[in-house]
């Protein structure tokens, strides 16, 4: 355990609760997790920081995960076959990202999240139970672009630079499986824990992990991805779709103001 105060780990633990919270529902937890890190632990490398997120959201994201499958008609099999192509993605990503600038990617990340928020706002119907997202049959050429496309790409992408990797999951599910955004987020978080799963192996191969601290705030991290998850549920896509928005334009403020600072 690092040398902190006892209100920075209070911080901490309430940052934890509620990036568990944003994670269960839509994705992009990362987003308040991680800066909550850098910033309570300034003299911690940069790599231990990484190192206990990652170890922190596994625990939340996993928690989400079996209270969706508990009351969300998911295809558990379909997301565990993306999810392993996700961790594969993810570790490959880990493997690379020495040798990628965050500084190059960022824009892209920011144009494509536009791109997507534009999208959301043009389609009212998008993941909704009374759009056309469920009226078209899921072929098996769908499937293996979920698997291959959705599991590696974006697992890689977790590996390699990671900020909304969830909410890429939740966006990309919905597009290609035709599936309601309640149903993407239960699907997504299946897939959160392989790439989390990826990339803590990674983590803790090399020593980068705080673990006393990820503990603790990892037991915030779980309730908060447990409430989240029950609302997502009871409050259904038009709720998800609200969050989903708040969260795009939040992750490209936050990628906009690194880029500027950089």
């Amino acid at each position: 355990m690092p040398d902190i105060t006892l209100t920075t780990l209070v911080l901490l633990c309430l940052a934890a609760a509620a990036a568990g919270w944003i994670d269960a529902v839509v994705g992009g937890g990362g987003l308040l997790l991680l800066p909550a890190l850098l910033l309570g632990l300034p003299n911690v490398p940069a790599a231990h920081v990484l190192g206990t997120n990652k170890a922190v959201a596994i625990v939340g994201t996993s928690g989400a995960a079996i209270t969706y499958v508990r009351r969300a008609p998911v295809r558990v099999g379909l997301a565990v076959r993306v999810g392993l192509m996700a961790l594969a993605g993810s570790m490959a990503g880990a493997f690379f990202a020495a040798g990628i600038s965050s500084e190059v990617l960022r824009p892209v990340i920011m144009v494509a999240l536009l791109g997507v928020a534009a999208f959301v706002l043009l389609r009212p119907s998008f993941g909704t139970a009374a759009g056309d997202t469920d009226a078209r049959p899921v072929t098996r050429a769908r499937i293996v672009t979920a698997v291959v496309l959705v599991g590696g790409g974006i697992g890689f992408y977790d590996g390699l630079f990671g900020p909304g990797t969830g909410t890429f999951l939740v966006l990309a599910l919905t597009a290609v499986l035709h599936l309601d955004l309640v149903t993407a987020s239960a699907t997504a978080k299946i897939v959160n824990v392989c790439t989390n799963a990826g990339a803590l192996a990674m983590f803790a191969y090399q020593g980068t992990v705080l673990w006393q601290l990820a503990a603790v705030m990892a037991v915030f991290n779980l309730a908060g991805g447990m409430a989240g998850a029950r609302m997502a549920l009871s409050r259904g896509s038009g709720f998800v779709r609200a969050v989903l928005l708040t969260v795009v334009f939040s992750l490209v403020a936050k990628l906009g103001y690194d880029q500027w600072t950089a």
